[in-house]
């Protein structure tokens, strides 16, 4: 009896370590890691925390468009902690989106980076104010306290629209801020530096009317969110560019034709997002993204100069970089 007991109990096993590696082998059939596919593993550093204004990438990884180019691409948040120009510049990611103007400084610094696409033609940041505040223009703002954020591309763009405003700069008090709209709902601030595609929409979400005053409305407009990469892995690696950045922009095109769906696939990388808000950002990003200009992401030599000789006029950028290694278009189709 204990001998047949002891048999049943090693066919039993037997059976169980079988069955175990049938299943293993059927896994390994039907899906397989990325190593198995035969993927290149890649990193993409976004200017900020996920959110919509990212879209695009989003969609490009969940609709497998990476993964038809032979790409495992992996999407890491960006800001103040992680700055995509200093991360990629390392040697440890790929790939980053950064403010078209932080390429030109970059490259006076001697940081070889080179833009491959332009994400947001038309610049997101706006001026706003409470609607009773009787702010509506750049003018309106002597003898009142507007609050800045140092050191970017939104403090470029406010110094620019005040440029061409033709009012004294000095006219205006300037507070610096982060991101707490407090200074603006308190009223310790008149107008409150941000972007049409988040802030804005966010202070209307709490029931606040507010006035917008645009770069363009005082014929500004540098080009904002852009992909970039260092000139070594472009010269050495051309395919596995020339692949990331047309997957990519298919995958901006996706979202720009399904905003709604496109803002959806961010809830997948931040437990923070609402879908509500997302999705008002998305839609409000369609336009900047100027889509009717094809191809989708090509820039123009043009608009690099006057971003260039605004960065020179306003004290930005000390020596005039060479404009044919700042930007490429080869990538684009």
């Amino acid at each position: 009896m204990k001998n047949k007991k002891t048999l049943l109990s090693f066919i039993t096993i037997i059976m169980l370590l079988l069955s175990a590696c049938g299943a293993g082998e059927q896994a390994s059939s039907s899906g397989g890691s990325d190593e198995e596919k035969g993927l290149k593993k890649v990193v993409l550093r976004l200017k900020w925390i996920h959110q919509a204004q990212f879209a695009g990438f989003y969609a490009a990884k969940e609709k497998g468009y990476y993964e038809e180019a032979g790409l495992d691409v992996e999407i890491r948040p960006g800001g103040a902690d992680f700055p995509s120009v200093q991360m990629v510049a390392s040697g440890d990611e790929d790939f980053g989106v950064t403010g078209a103007d932080q390429i030109l400084l970059a490259r006076e610094k001697g940081v070889p980076v080179q833009a491959l696409s332009v994400i947001y033609r038309e610049s997101p940041f706006a001026l706003f104010s409470l609607k009773d505040s009787g702010v509506e223009t750049i003018e309106d703002l002597v003898g009142e306290t507007v609050g800045v954020k140092l050191g970017g591309n939104e403090e470029l763009t406010y110094r620019a629209m005040v440029e061409n405003s033709g009012i004294d700069g000095e006219s205006i008090e300037e507070m610096p801020v982060k991101y707490d709209l407090s200074p603006l709902l308190s009223g310790q601030v008149k107008a409150w530096p941000g972007y049409v595609i988040n802030e804005v929409i966010a202070a209307q979400e709490e029931g606040y009317e507010v006035n917008v005053i645009q770069p363009k409305d005082y014929d500004i407009n540098f080009y904002a969110d852009t992909l970039f990469a260092k000139e070594d892995l472009i010269k050495e690696d051309p395919d596995l560019v020339k692949n990331f950045v047309e997957a990519s922009m298919k995958g901006w095109q996706y979202a720009i034709d399904h905003p709604e769906e496109a803002a959806e696939f961010g809830l997948e990388y931040s437990e923070d997002l609402k879908l509500d808000h997302e999705i008002s950002m998305m839609k409000a990003s369609v336009p900047l993204l100027q889509p009717e200009k094809s191809p989708l992401g090509k820039m123009d030599e043009a608009e690099w100069n006057y971003l260039q000789q605004n960065l020179l006029d306003l004290g930005f950028l000390k020596e005039e970089q060479n404009i044919n290694d700042v930007f490429t278009n080869d990538f684009i189709k």
